[in-house]
């Protein structure tokens, strides 16, 4: 009996130097997910709060997925919900709520963008006939004929008098153009129009008149048009692909031909969608994503159209993650990419 009685003392005595641990150390490490800090330690336990600290962002980062909506009221139970999916913008939601306020908010973003962009002034450029007389391209006279000719037919550019009526080639007149828009002209070579469809919805294409040349490196890509840039167009595609978007004019002889042949080309499918009212145009969106559970998402404006793209499975390669979708989307087949264009008329 007396050694059962020291025993017993013994483990009661580690029994308490434990504890006293544990009070020391913090909560153990699946609480100090959870453990909420105090504005201001005391002296001498900084080390303790700057570990509890790194403990919840490693879990955070890890084991348990952060839900992205900062007004998100579930806290730790989003845990339980048995749920990877869906993924928008780079931050997973854990309810459907949580994604309609993520979409109210890229809705609003959007929009309040597009009021500004209408609020810039437009950029005075030097008219196309004046630039190719000031480089001695064109004489006065050719310049007044072909003026004259646009102006009898009412139609027709300034550009494709001077080739039909007064033999000016093709080739100046682009370069005339590059000058105008202070922009490149591009070659158009080996174009693949079947491996660039999943770059660009073909109603942007045929809407605005934009062809997609080539990918280099997989970072960059060259986007013709042919009389004149659309900087709108040019930086959605760079917001939604991660791809830096070099826009240059292609001569009209050749854009034409490869045009139709992109248009030609199979796109993955795209679905139309028009809403009365914002809060129905958020709806719409959110619950397409909901239904969709892509593993990422994007929402960019486009003039008055936004553009929502899910993909709907990771592409190889461990670039692809939630926070980034730049994984040269030409790659993309036409069953992993589903586009959404909203319209979305005067608010």
């Amino acid at each position: 009996m007396p050694f059962l009685s020291r025993e017993s003392s013994l483990r009661q005595g580690r029994a308490r130097e434990q504890g006293a641990a544990r009070e020391l150390a913090g909560p153990a490490p699946f609480e100090a997910a959870f453990y909420e800090q105090p504005s201001a330690a005391p002296s001498g336990f900084e080390g303790v709060d700057a570990s509890r600290a790194g403990l919840r962002a490693r879990l955070r980062g890890g084991l348990f997925e952060t839900c992205a909506n900062p007004e998100c009221g579930s806290g730790w139970l989003h845990l339980w919900r048995s749920r990877q999916t869906p993924v928008f913008e780079g931050g997973w939601s854990c309810s459907a709520e949580c994604t309609a306020a993520q979409v109210r908010l890229a809705v609003r973003r959007e929009l309040e963008g597009r009021a500004l962009l209408g609020q810039e002034s437009h950029r005075h450029r030097i008219p196309l006939g004046l630039v190719m007389y000031k480089e001695g391209w064109i004489t006065s006279a050719q310049l007044r004929q072909a003026l004259t000719a646009q102006k009898s037919a009412g139609a027709g550019r300034l550009g494709q008098w001077l080739v039909r009526q007064q033999g000016v080639s093709e080739q100046l007149v682009t370069r005339a153009l590059g000058m105008q828009w202070s922009c490149p002209v591009l070659p158009l070579e080996l174009h693949d129009a079947e491996a660039l469809t999943g770059l660009v919805p073909r109603l942007f294409l045929d809407a605005f008149g934009a062809l997609p040349l080539r990918v280099a490196a997989g970072k960059l890509l060259y986007l013709g048009f042919a009389d004149r840039l659309d900087p709108v167009l040019a930086l959605a595609v760079e917001r939604m692909s991660g791809l830096r978007v070099e826009s240059g004019l292609v001569a009209e002889s050749l854009f034409g031909p490869a045009h139709s042949r992109m248009l030609n080309a199979k796109f993955p499918p795209v679905e139309l969608i028009e809403a009365g009212s914002e809060p129905a145009l958020v709806y719409v969106l959110a619950k397409s994503i909901e239904q969709a559970r892509p593993v990422a998402s994007r929402l960019v404006r486009v003039h008055d159209c936004l553009w929502l793209r899910m993909w709907l499975r990771r592409p190889g390669g461990p670039a692809f993650g939630r926070g980034a979708i730049s994984d040269s989307s030409q790659n993309s087949t036409q069953s992993s990419t589903r586009d959404l264009i909203c319209s979305v008329g005067a608010h």
